[in-house]
């Protein structure tokens, strides 16, 4: 019982001591916290981070800063453009007179590259657009192509319909020239004596320009507009030449009818019976 108390005791006696011990070290860093040194490391250690952590916030590649002091400004060109190319304009001496072109470049581009053996092909030509600006469909560049003959027949037209009886009269006179001159042969027309079905598809008719006479007054190529006719027809009945051989041919034909006619019987028998 005696060993007992004294192990007791013992340990009593070593808590006690740790308990002081505690005690002396809080005390001293209760000390050490308030001391004027302690505070100084703290804040330089503070500041120490602060400017580790805005130098890494500098060299991030994520972040842009602008800096308007190192920015420099472009260096002005040099005055000299240098070698230039010919100049494919002549300019006039004069303020009123206009330059004259010497050259074109996009023709010389396309000879070099014929020199140089390579093929140039043509542009792409534009899209056929309407009035109103859409593309054509198949059918209207269809419909547009029949109106023409062509740029083989210098664009000939197709006459509507409304036209048709008119140009047929003067197309029909064309046809009976034969009768106008009897020293010249024409050949047959197939399309002669049809009618309208018989006139072509694609035909024009031309207009006779007028030309000034040499002494001022009317000729015959040139007539005033009270004096012209209207059609080709007027104008063949009208001519004096054409006239007269109309009238010849016309007397021609009543003889050859008159002979057929009525009250002719009798003078053809009498031709019959013999002289004896």
């Amino acid at each position: 019982s005696s060993s007992e108390s004294e192990s007791n005791s013992s340990d009593a006696s070593a808590t006690s001591d740790s308990e002081n011990e505690s005690e002396d070290s809080s005390s001293s860093e209760s000390d050490k916290e308030i001391t004027q040194e302690y505070l100084d490391s703290l804040l330089e250690k503070a500041r120490q981070s602060a400017a580790a952590a805005e130098a890494e916030r500098n060299h991030s590649p994520l972040e842009e800063i602008l800096t308007l002091d190192s920015v420099k400004q472009p260096p002005l060109p040099k005055l000299d453009p240098g070698e230039l190319p010919a100049s494919y304009l002549q300019l006039g001496e004069g303020r009123g007179e206009v330059g004259i072109l010497v050259r074109d470049p996009e023709v010389e581009k396309v000879e070099m590259k014929l020199v140089q053996g390579v093929n140039v092909s043509s542009p792409p030509s534009p899209p056929e657009l309407t009035k109103s600006g859409k593309r054509l469909t198949k059918r209207e560049k269809k419909k547009l192509k029949k109106q023409t003959a062509g740029p083989d027949w210098f664009d000939m037209p197709a006459l509507s319909e409304a036209d048709l009886p008119r140009l047929h009269r003067e197309v029909e006179a064309l046809r009976l020239r034969n009768q106008l001159d009897p020293k010249r042969f024409y050949r047959k027309e197939e399309a002669e004596g049809k009618g309208i079905e018989g006139l072509p598809k694609y035909f024009a008719v031309g207009q006779i320009v007028a030309t000034e006479s040499p002494f001022g007054g009317s000729s015959a190529d040139n007539l005033p507009p009270s004096q012209r006719k209207r059609t080709l027809l007027d104008e063949l009945i009208d001519d004096a030449e054409a006239q007269r051989y109309a009238k010849k041919k016309f007397n021609e034909l009543q003889s050859i009818r008159g002979a057929k006619g009525k009250n002719t019987l009798r003078a053809k028998q009498a031709l019959r019976k013999p002289k004896w």
